[in-house]
């Protein structure tokens, strides 16, 4: 009896002590859990929808931990505009590196991202497949979740890592292939006012950059052509030597058209060189005020757009009147003429004026990797299923939400622009 009851005495104690270390142990591994689930998540955003190859990493703070990009501007110039193949070869040339580079930068390795995003919609289908594909390869072999995103929402939701903007809000994204409005909701939830129905801004400036030839005047030369463009014009002593009729000023609805801003400027042109006899290289005498015109009628047309946007929301009352908030965004919200016209615009109807910082304006994998993080902490589009992930292909075309372009038609808004003080004088 002894005996037993010292076994039996040992045995508690065993079971004691071990019961003490499965107390130590869970409180170790609850230690552990909260340490993971208050630690930053960490994304991975990769970028090729056109001619840049771009990685990002960004935390969950809103912390750029790193940013790398390769840009093919420059070949691109050389060229006269964009090659998809050539675009897409050099994509595959330095995607991995781009991204080993991006983590060697950060500091991190594979192992410490919690999910790669990658721009799938919309875009160049070759490059975005480059994209697409290395984005998937580092998910499956780092077993990390996928996070396909929609470049303009991308471009949309990039000033919330920065400064505090409150959905919903109104946001303008202009750039080399879109021109649209849209009413963000949520992370996911966009309502498209009005889009371009032909050329984008940002392409029309780099095509009329590119006839002009202002590459070949030195200080133009390595600049892409939007910026030329606005350069060129801040040295205009006559801009209103050229005329630009109003453009779809009868047309009650918020949709973009540059087509006819691009064929004016292209008739000036021809005629200035037939009038001074010009070919070759030579730049055409009046090629600043030129600028300067085609600049002013191509803000004119967006920022009449956009007022109509916003008189839309306020006799609805879409947004409240303290959140009434335009976000500017996309590779032409960096002209700043553009954004001091919208800032007059913002002013005299209620709305608070927010530039995406131009650093951030043009395509890079930062803006990839927020979006990202935006869906991630919704938990919106973020995809764990490999075989889910593997079908995620690239999408050429893709509308930004839903549509409501009829309903502003619908609404039917008379609408004279404002008077852009100061700009026009």
């Amino acid at each position: 009896m002894a005996k037993c009851a010292f076994l039996s005495h040992k045995l508690s104690l065993e079971f004691c002590q071990h019961l003490k270390f499965l107390r130590t142990s869970n409180w170790i591994l609850n230690a552990v859990r909260k340490f993971a689930d208050d630690r930053p998540a960490i994304i991975l955003g990769i970028e090729t929808s056109c001619d840049d190859t771009g990685c990002g990493i960004v935390d969950t703070t809103g912390k750029i931990l790193s940013e790398v990009i390769n840009s093919q501007h420059l070949t691109h110039l050389r060229l006269g505009g964009i090659i998809p193949t050539i675009a897409y070869d050099m994509h595959r040339q330095h995607i991995t590196s781009i991204c080993e580079d991006a983590l060697r930068s950060a500091n991190l390795r594979l192992k410490d991202i919690d999910a790669i995003a990658t721009t799938t919609k919309p875009g160049l289908p070759l490059s975005l497949a480059v994209g697409n594909t290395f984005g998937k390869y580092l998910s499956r072999i780092g077993n990390k979740p996928y996070i396909p995103i929609h470049h303009m929402e991308a471009h949309a939701l990039t000033t919330r890592m920065v400064q505090k903007v409150d959905f919903p809000f109104l946001v303008l994204l202009v750039s080399g292939g879109h021109s649209l409005l849209a009413i963000v909701e949520n992370v996911d939830k966009f309502y498209t006012l009005g889009t371009t129905l032909d050329n984008a801004p940002g392409e029309v400036f780099d095509k009329i950059a590119r006839r002009l030839k202002l590459a070949n005047i030195a200080e133009f030369s390595h600049m892409r052509g939007g910026q030329a463009i606005e350069c060129a014009a801040s040295k205009a002593t006559d801009p209103t030597k050229f005329v630009f009729e109003p453009v779809m000023s009868g047309k009650r609805n918020c949709q973009f058209t540059f087509s006819g801003i691009l064929n004016r400027c292209l008739t000036y042109i021809s005629n200035q060189e037939k009038e001074h006899d010009i070919d070759g290289s030579t730049v055409i005498p009046d090629v600043y005020n030129l600028c300067a015109a085609l600049q002013i009628s191509a803000v004119k047309h967006i920022c009449l757009r956009t007022q109509r946007a916003m008189e839309f929301i306020n006799k609805l009352n879409l947004i409240s009147k303290e959140k009434r908030t335009l976000v500017v965004s996309g590779g032409v919200a960096c002209n700043n003429f553009l954004a001091e016209a919208l800032e007059i615009v913002c002013l005299e109807k209620g709305f608070k004026f927010i530039r995406t910082p131009p650093r951030l304006c043009n395509d890079n994998g930062v803006m990839i990797a927020w979006n990202g993080v935006e869906r991630w902490t919704a938990n919106v589009g973020v995809i764990r299923d490999r075989n889910e992930i593997e079908m995620v292909t690239a999408e050429k075309k893709a509308p930004l939400g839903e549509s409501w372009i009829e309903r502003v038609q619908e609404a039917n808004i008379k609408c004279k622009l404002v008077k852009l003080k100061g700009l026009l004088d």
